[in-house]
């Protein structure tokens, strides 16, 4: 397939291999593999989990879960809390698969129990340090009035405890990491050893792609959901959670000038297609994507000091060096790698994967 416009290019080898080796992970340490599906959000690529074994995912949307649900998987967990206008719709598709809701405060609970006219599961969503949603795990006395009103509701089932350490996208170092992580693994812990007695079954369950790559600790945790390790990116690197040989997902551009005058190159790629994440640079300056050129055939990727530096609508700007000036020419194409995987996967909505297939995303988020 000719490429004539921004593209995302998919190595379906590199994302087997991620699934796989995630997947074993989980196995090695008694984990439920409940793997976050907002990352690619295909149907075909979710057919590669089913491969690996997976049997039941993880959401973020009403959509995405009767997206997934209408191709075939009947074991889903929302993991975004209770949108109480999308309660009757969430009731119907309680009906005709397993479905597992978070709720965080009494307000999202009360309007369950009122709409709600099948089996449903339902997670204490905790804040374990990511400050965005949860409840803190030591607000037990809110947690301990939850959990009366789910005990006499015959249609809710409480099924444990779940966060997600998200502030370790945030952190400093790998070692940063491993502490983040053992600090939600304690508050977790001890939520578990406060209400076992009265709640045997409860589970824990964590899931963020950082420490669900490099940590070994998982004690007391029976399920982890981590989503981007599919694909990787430019974010994972740079904590030191994944190799660049690791991401899957590259952007490949056209090259529309070429600007000597002042070391830039124009691509046609440019917000709507990759989002404005940034990292910092070597340089001190935002970072978008790292650029990968090709010469004789060979993928090159080059240093630091060449990256996409600024985004408008459509527009990309690169910042390159007089020395590898000569790499771009106007028509060419040029990869990027970016710096957030999930973010671009939903804005392009499909997939050229490095076989030459396309594959389709969820239409709509």
């Amino acid at each position: 397939m000719e490429i004539t416009k921004p593209t995302l290019l998919l190595s379906k080898e590199i994302a087997l291999r991620n699934i796989q080796n995630m997947a074993r992970k989980a196995n090695d340490h008694g984990l439920n593999f409940r793997p976050h599906f907002k990352t690619h959000q295909s149907a075909e690529i979710g057919e590669w989990f089913r491969d690996a074994g997976v049997k039941c995912i993880t959401v973020s949307s009403l959509t995405m879960a009767n997206y997934f649900a209408d191709i075939g998987w009947d074991d889903i967990t929302i993991a975004f809390s209770v949108n109480i206008p999308e309660i009757p719709e969430m009731n119907e598709l309680a009906g005709r698969i397993n479905l597992n809701l978070l709720i965080e405060n009494k307000e999202g609970l009360a309007a369950l129990q009122e709409k709600i006219t099948w089996h449903t599961g339902v997670f204490i969503k905790i804040d374990t340090g990511y400050n965005r949603t949860g409840i803190e795990s030591s607000r037990t006395q809110l947690i301990d009035e939850l959990l009366e009103t789910i005990q006499k509701s015959p249609l809710l089932q409480f099924k444990g405890f779940l966060s997600h350490t998200g502030h370790t996208y945030h952190a400093n170092s790998t070692h940063d990491i491993f502490s983040r992580h053992f600090d939600a693994l304690l508050k977790m812990k001890a939520l578990k050893m406060r209400y076992r007695s009265e709640w045997p079954e409860l589970m824990i369950s964590m899931g963020d792609t950082p420490s669900c790559s490099i940590c070994d600790n998982f004690d007391g945790v029976d399920e982890i959901r981590p989503g981007n390790f599919v694909f990787y990116d430019l974010t994972q690197f740079k904590l030191g959670v994944c190799q660049l040989t690791d991401i899957a997902v590259r952007m490949v551009c056209p090259v529309i000038a070429v600007h000597p005058s002042r070391n830039e190159v124009v691509i046609y790629g440019g917000a709507i297609h990759f989002a404005k994440d940034s990292i910092i640079n070597i340089d001190g300056k935002p970072l978008f994507g790292r650029i990968v050129v090709e010469e004789n055939d060979k993928k090159i990727l080059l240093d630091e000091r060449n990256y996409l530096h600024a985004l408008s609508q459509e527009h990309g700007i690169l910042k390159i060096t007089p020395r590898d000036l000569s790499y771009f020419k106007p028509g060419n194409l040029i990869e990027i790698i970016p710096v957030h995987s999930c973010l671009t996967a939903n804005l392009m909505k499909e997939y050229l994967t490095t076989e030459g297939e396309i594959i389709k995303m969820l239409p709509f988020y």
